[in-house]
């Protein structure tokens, strides 16, 4: 019940800041929010730090709360319809979202580099998920995907032609917030040519990494491989220690 109600705050307010309705630029303090919101301010502290770890706010030391410039300067960039760090949200064209095509999805046995990866043991099963991601009819990612199956047991043919991210914030009232990532360039495969429609001398962008639960748990080992004119990767960046 308690992610229910933070989840819920913090929805509401990533919309009030979306609809600018802090003109001044600055947050209510933890205690009127609660107030507000009538939910304890540990509600209120935990989306408030989800909220300022994706950049969206920052804490002023001694001033209070305010809402960051650059979300509001590239807002395509920051603004998405849950809290995660999914694709689905990160590439947007004048508001037109990815679409998905399906390439693979079967479960297999965990091996070495994923149950380390993914704090799982031996004889445990992950969710391979591999897809194609198109914007504007051009393919333009490939992605491959492991999820242990115990994370989402229930997840369907249906739940991976769409947003997995989104998926397990509306249905386990969990945010994708965290991840690690390599970011690099490689000489693109076949496969990479066929699928992406690259020539034999382009290369292919590379992201890879694991992705976290906003409880630490590990999600997702995941690699895209991008057409390279497509490869853009936005992070922020903080230095406090709190």
């Amino acid at each position: 019940m308690a992610d229910v109600i933070y989840m819920k705050v913090l929805q509401d307010l990533k919309h009030r800041i979306y609809s600018n309705e802090f003109p001044d630029k600055k947050l209510p303090d933890e205690r009127s929010l609660s107030e507000s919101y009538g939910v304890s301010r540990s509600s209120i502290k935990r989306a408030l730090n989800i909220l300022a770890a994706q950049g969206i706010i920052f804490k002023k030391r001694g001033s209070g709360t305010f809402v960051n410039p650059l979300y509001l300067k590239n807002q395509p960039i920051f603004h998405n319809e849950g809290s995660n760090l999914g694709v689905t949200d990160s590439y947007q064209i004048d508001g037109q979202a990815p679409s998905i095509k399906l390439l693979n999805f079967q479960v297999v046995p965990a091996n070495e580099d994923l149950q380390q990866a993914l704090f799982l043991s031996p004889g445990d099963f992950v969710y391979q998920i591999e897809r194609l991601r198109i914007l504007e009819d051009v393919p333009f990612m490939i992605e491959t995907g492991f999820i242990p199956i115990k994370i989402i047991p229930e997840l369907s043919l249906g739940d991976v032609e769409g947003s997995i991210f989104n998926y397990v914030e509306e249905k386990k009232k969990n945010a994708v917030t965290k991840s690690f990532m390599s970011v690099m360039a490689a000489p693109s495969t076949a496969n990479d040519q066929a699928l992406l429609a690259l020539k034999p001398t382009e290369p292919v962008g590379i992201m890879e990494g694991i992705f976290f639960l906003d409880d630490g748990t590990p999600f997702e080992v995941s690699t895209m491989r991008l057409n390279y004119k497509y490869m853009r990767y936005n992070a922020f960046v903080s230095l406090d220690s709190e």
